[in-house]
């Protein structure tokens, strides 16, 4: 396991490094951030010292050399636009972004699995036909139509949302969080909600998918054969059986939520990476750009990691191969 794990960090570490040369050249081709920084009517002389002052003057792979070193020593440089440090600017908008994003998966998990599980179970029933076609709608309308569908029924029509915003928060550990106030939970419920469903149709139909396939297996014969009831059977042997697909899944969709709540957050003027990373490739702010895109790189990279690990916790066979 020790090796695995070896092995998994070094593997991790070159991916980083890659990463880093692609997002870096990439973010580097995208306009020039000084016509955005300075105004037209600037002399030269002003332009050439904003120029100088950011090194955009320099050649591309000293820029890079320059990052990285930067990188090495926790410094991520500092935003155009916001003249802060980039570490500090991430820092105050992840809390929010995480806080919805983990919302929006768990919620998705709590409610998705169950109904997968049951339509799976009873796959001849109308109740679970129309769990299954529900799900359908999950994947087919857009993200941002829900979203507005969402504003304008319970914000403008009913009046009992937020339409935006964060609200109320309670600092814990200096870490700003909004489930845990009553204002804070109406405005986290709408974006919340509106980035679970994709997530939601999926775990209903891999949970329904595989307890279809793992109720037809010997393993489930040889159970009800014992005596055990149905409860039992569902809760022991399926559930544990299509936990590793399900593990994989949350993994990844958490990550893909927090990369990608870009259209939520916009919608609902949520103040989290989502945003920032919209308002940076408007303004060109290099420095946001690339350490926002390292981050999401750097958090692939983790989940996987754990994801890797939990594997071996669940199934004992990965327990007995890590080590080769």
């Amino acid at each position: 396991m020790i090796a695995f794990i070896v092995r998994r960090l070094w593997q991790a570490a070159l991916v980083m490094l890659v990463m880093s040369l692609l997002v870096f050249m990439g973010v580097f081709v995208i306009g020039n951030p000084v016509d955005v920084l300075i105004s037209p009517d600037a002399t030269q002389e002003i332009r050439d010292r904003v120029i100088a002052q950011y090194g955009l003057d320099l050649p591309v792979w000293q820029q890079y050399l320059q990052f990285m070193t930067n990188l090495l020593h926790g410094d991520l440089g500092r935003s155009f636009v916001y003249n802060m440090p980039v570490s500090e600017l991430i820092a105050s908008r992840l809390p929010a972004t995480a806080e919805l994003a983990l919302t929006a998966v768990f919620m998705a998990s709590l409610i998705g699995i169950p109904l997968g599980i049951y339509a799976g179970y009873k796959s001849d029933s109308w109740a679970s036909k129309i769990i299954m076609a529900l799900s359908i709608l999950g994947f087919s309308v857009p993200t941002f139509w829900i979203g507005l569908m969402l504003i304008m029924v319970f914000a403008v029509q009913l009046g009992i949302m937020p339409a935006g915003g964060r609200g109320a928060t309670v600092s814990i550990f200096g870490v700003p969080l909004s489930f845990l106030t009553l204002d804070g939970l109406h405005h986290l419920a709408l974006p919340a909600i509106n980035l679970s469903l994709f997530k939601l149709s999926l775990m209903i139909r891999l949970a329904a998918s595989g307890t279809r396939e793992i109720m037809l297996t010997d393993t489930i014969k040889f159970a009800r054969a014992a005596g055990i009831n149905e409860r039992t059977i569902l809760r022991r042997h399926v559930l544990r059986l299509i936990s590793i697909p399900l593990v994989t899944v949350f993994g990844l969709e958490l990550g893909s939520t927090v990369a990608f709540a870009v259209v939520t957050e916009t919608i609902y003027s949520w103040p989290g990476l989502g945003k920032l990373i919209i308002d940076s490739i408007t303004s060109l702010d290099r420095p946001v750009m690339v350490a926002y895109l390292m981050l999401v790189s750097l958090l692939f990279i983790t989940i996987n990691l754990i994801v890797d690990l939990s594997y071996a916790v669940l199934d004992p066979r990965m327990r007995q191969g890590g080590g080769k």
